[in-house]
């Protein structure tokens, strides 16, 4: 029961209304597929990057900036913004680098023929595989870190879609669903405390891309202002996850990364699109 005190009985067959999506109207809906014509522009960089700065789109271009930062200057690359808010998801020439409509989308045209890579997860590890970096070579240490990437590519969903959407952007408060996924968020937050007790990074003393892929969900949460959600979290006692989020925080890496695609916050910090470190002066 709601807290109105109305209950709601499924209908023997769903069917969608375009307005129940509120602010989020253009950017979810219950088919795949392009809703109108648009080529991907293309940059002078191999690498084109179309993706905007949400937490998903964070992981990305924060490995991009510290490959940079390390000197390997074949991670030069170009980001495209893709604001999901007007349905650029939806066009055909992103369709065929994501089928899923999902940024960020990731197309490599240094080889032969283009490689288009999507899924968050899976354009880390492709980058990481490339350039030879963030992603451990031993066997253990390797499993170790893919490990806490996929667990963040399937814990994340409960706090984005879960917890997020119901206790920051949903048009109505429920306490069932808040309840529900603030446990799911704190019991993932427990488990990452627990781990970073023992460790400096989620998968040893090393800094990898579970790192990368977990600090913009899970660091911003205890740090920053996703969801203005801290003291309703109490995460002031998740003492290690702060430690580790505040040390990645430093990194001007991720500082650099985190305003590429950027369209919201301080003027100085929007770096809509990036072609060149000039643009992050």
């Amino acid at each position: 029961m709601s807290e109105n005190g109305n209950t709601y009985t499924p209908p023997r067959v769903w069917e969608w209304n375009a307005q129940d999506g509120g602010r989020f109207t253009n950017i979810n809906r219950p088919v795949s597929g392009p809703t109108h014509d648009k080529a991907l522009p293309i940059g002078e960089h191999p690498l084109q990057l179309y993706s905007l700065a949400t937490p998903n789109g964070v992981k990305v271009t924060v490995l991009l900036e510290e490959l940079l930062a390390q000197g390997i200057t074949a991670a030069e690359y170009d980001a495209w913004l893709i604001n999901i808010s007007d349905g650029d998801q939806f066009s055909s020439g992103f369709v065929d680098a994501n089928p899923n409509s999902k940024i960020p989308a990731l197309v490599d045209y240094s080889g032969p023929e283009p490689v288009r890579i999507f899924e968050s997860g899976a354009i880390l590890v492709y980058l990481a595989e490339k350039f030879g970096a963030f992603l451990p070579e031993a066997a253990v240490a390797r499993a170790e870190c893919l490990s806490w990437l996929f667990w963040q590519m399937g814990s994340a969903p409960f706090l984005g879609g879960g917890f997020g959407h119901f206790y920051a952007y949903a048009p109505e408060k429920f306490e069932y669903p808040i309840n529900r996924y603030t446990m799911e968020v704190k019991r993932q937050l427990d488990v990452l405390d627990r781990n970073l007790a023992e460790r400096r990074y989620l998968a040893g003393d090393e800094y990898t891309i579970a790192d990368m892929a977990t600090w913009p969900w899970y660091g911003q949460v205890v740090i920053g202002n996703i969801y203005q959600a801290q003291e309703f979290l109490d995460v002031d006692s998740y003492i290690h996850v702060k430690r580790w989020a505040n040390d990645i925080a430093g990194r001007p890496a991720v500082q650099r990364g985190e305003r590429v695609n950027r369209v919201w916050g301080p003027e100085e910090l929007r770096v809509p699109e990036r072609h060149s470190a000039a643009d992050i002066a």
